[in-house]
């Protein structure tokens, strides 16, 4: 018999106790206007004010070194029960599963206590009067040849000065488009925007990875190696999930009109380059004709950027990409995105919904 003040006790109690947390949190999350009400527009905005002020100054990651330190303590662990198990000491190994079941436990709670119910707020869709979002394949070919034609324009107004500009430059560029949608709407409140380049770049390239988000600090950071011209698009991006737009559709969105609303000329053309290589990704799905036909219409300085993107991604392809693809395919589809990868590709129906409302917009 266990004594009730044992160990063992005393871990399994602290296991019941996070599992419950979790599944009340569960709970939580299945009712979305309360999710935004209590949550989103209050609990994170507290939250998001404590870690954005902590560690958005900080010129490095806080969250990547957390990431390593994590990554080295699983590694401990699991090298410790297996070494216990094969010293027969099971009972420290079952101690020490229970712990790290409880850090795992508590890294949960903790991801959606800080960041992670924004997944499950009512969608961007009705937070910005974007309801609208039915369209048809000409509505589709009609918006296509607009980000065609602004991709195209804004990519002359670039100079070679303007393409080889600083990380720095890109990261403030960002942040201000980020800051002029937060004076224009309360759904973009942000308090202390900050985007970084991720310490764990040269890991992320074989990934297929951008930029990424960490729930656990707040922090926004970008894969400062790939081709300048993507940098401002996924710093907004990932500055949208700082924000609190949790699906990868609705980020991918909110980054677009971030960027074409921003003066910055690098900064336009990288919204307006990543509005139309999606919105030809859905074209070719559509209507292949079109797609062959709106190829053409492509500028050669635009056509050159998409070879270059291309060749940066092929350079880094294999395995690796393909797991990690998986498995974060799966975390999204737990996390109120259904269509799991391709929920990155649903940002088409959200700008739709905007040219709708602004057929002007772009222009």
């Amino acid at each position: 018999m266990f004594k009730p003040h044992s160990p063992l006790i005393k871990l399994l109690i602290t296991v019941f106790t996070l599992g419950l947390t979790i599944y009340l949190l569960m709970v939580f999350a299945d009712h979305p206007q309360a999710v935004e009400q209590y949550y989103s527009q209050g609990l994170y905005r507290g939250i998001a004010l404590v870690l954005h002020t902590l560690f958005n100054w900080l010129p490095f990651s806080i969250g990547d070194v957390l990431y390593i330190a994590v990554s080295l303590w699983l590694l401990y662990v699991v090298f410790s029960i297996i070494k216990q198990l094969f010293k027969k000491r099971f009972k420290g190994a079952l101690y020490t599963a229970l712990r790290l079941v409880i850090g795992i436990q508590v890294g949960v709670v903790v991801f959606y206590l800080f960041w992670g119910l924004n997944y499950f707020r009512p969608p961007a869709s009705v937070r910005l009067g974007l309801t609208d979002t039915a369209y048809t394949v000409t509505d589709l070919k009609a918006v296509t040849l607009v980000l065609i034609d602004s991709a195209n324009q804004t990519r002359q107004k670039l100079s070679p000065a303007d393409m080889d500009v600083p990380n720095d430059s890109i990261y403030t560029s960002a942040e201000q488009a980020l800051k002029n949608l937060s004076d224009s709407s309360a759904q973009f409140k942000t308090y202390y925007p900050g985007v970084k380049p991720a310490m764990l770049t040269f890991v992320i390239n074989y990934l297929g990875t951008s930029g990424y988000y960490n729930p656990f600090t707040g922090e926004a950071q970008i894969n400062y190696q790939m081709p300048v011209y993507m940098r401002p698009f996924v710093a907004c991006h990932e500055l949208s999930h700082q924000v609190g737009f949790g699906p990868e559709d609705e980020a991918n969105f909110a980054g677009f009109l971030a960027g074409i609303k921003s003066k910055d000329k690098l900064l336009r053309y990288s919204a307006y380059y990543t509005g139309m290589t999606e919105f030809m990704y859905a074209l070719r799905a559509a209507d292949t004709t079109s797609f062959k036909l709106f190829k053409k219409r492509i500028s050669k300085n635009v056509m050159a950027d998409l070879k270059a993107e291309r060749k940066y991604w092929e350079y880094y392809e294999g395995r690796l990409d393909a797991v990690s693809s998986i498995f974060y395919d799966k975390f999204l589809k737990v996390n109120n995105q259904p269509q799991g990868l391709l929920t990155y590709n649903q940002m088409i129906t959200l700008a739709m919904a905007w040219y709708k409302k602004q057929p002007q917009a772009g222009r």
